[in-house]
């Protein structure tokens, strides 16, 4: 069974497939079948998502109408938090601090408790990731918090992020890149070592200055931010795979709410490498 670097999707129903990623186009030719084994059609009649008569399977629409809105309240949410942050700076660490650890908590609600699909979980993380977004930017960019290039390096950060989505969307559309067991492999290995990286660094900050280097602006901490992004950037052909395949499975309208969540936590996380990098190359 194929699985997603995202940990959103991972506990989602996810019957097997091959080929070229596409959304909802069936690989020609291959049986179906799901993570037991069973032929794909009968194990949906008796697994998951067994639908009640009156709920219609997700389309594409729902995904991009879920996810506009979560993203929609991230973005509300985190201009409210920029300006409060801007007129009273000490509210800067709380807001990041709040923001971080609420939506850190209701990610993994969503994702032990099954409840990935509930809109009320999906928005209010959302509502407090763009709280921590908002506050986090001001201080990548503030003179005052050793910031530098100000609100313009915020838009492109954010310009630079949804051009990564849209271009790996048509990498993934086109089929450029197969999303096959062993790309996943790949990709979940080079995660779990960006992840022991990120926590050796915080580590070896207490008892050397910078730590290893990675995150203090320098040469090695630009290259370090590039590696990041380009494994952010190859994610979404995961979750778009992960999400073709629900949509394929007929999962239901409300499995949209998984997949904008899923799709939102790697939007975020590739937003915050790239304003980094920025800030890198302004100070140098």
């Amino acid at each position: 069974m194929r699985t997603t670097s995202n940990p959103i999707f991972r506990n989602l129903p996810q019957p097997q497939r091959g080929g070229y990623a596409g959304f909802g186009s069936p690989t020609a030719g291959a049986p179906q079948f799901d993570q037991y084994g069973q032929p794909y059609q009968q194990a949906y009649q008796q697994q998951p998502y067994q639908q009640a008569p009156a709920t219609r399977p997700m389309t594409i629409d729902d995904v991009v109408t879920k996810t506009g809105i979560t993203l929609g309240v991230v973005t509300v949410m985190a201009i409210i938090s920029y300006a409060l942050t801007s007129m009273n700076n000490s509210l800067a660490g709380v807001f990041v601090g709040v923001g971080a650890l609420v939506g850190f908590v209701l990610v993994m609600i969503a994702t032990f408790g099954r409840k990935q699909d509930n809109p009320a979980i999906v928005l209010g993380y959302a509502a407090f990731e763009g709280l921590f977004l908002g506050a986090l930017s001001f201080v990548f960019t503030n003179v005052k918090f050793g910031g530098v290039g100000g609100a313009s390096l915020i838009g492109e950060a954010v310009l630079g992020t949804f051009g990564v989505f849209f271009g790996m969307l048509v990498v993934y559309k086109t089929g450029a890149i197969r999303v096959t067991p062993r790309f996943t492999r790949m990709m979940v290995a080079a995660m779990i070592g960006v992840l022991v990286l990120v926590v050796g660094n915080l580590i070896a900050g207490f008892f050397t200055p910078g730590g290893f280097g990675l995150r203090d602006g320098g040469p090695l901490s630009i290259v370090f931010s590039l590696i990041v992004i380009g494994i952010a950037a190859f994610s979404f052909l995961l979750d778009f795979d992960a999400a073709d395949q629900l949509i394929r499975a007929g999962a239901p309208e409300r499995a949209a709410w998984s997949v904008a969540l899923g799709l939102t936590v790697t939007l975020v996380w590739l937003y915050i490498e790239i304003l980094r990098l920025l800030s890198y190359l302004q100070r140098n």
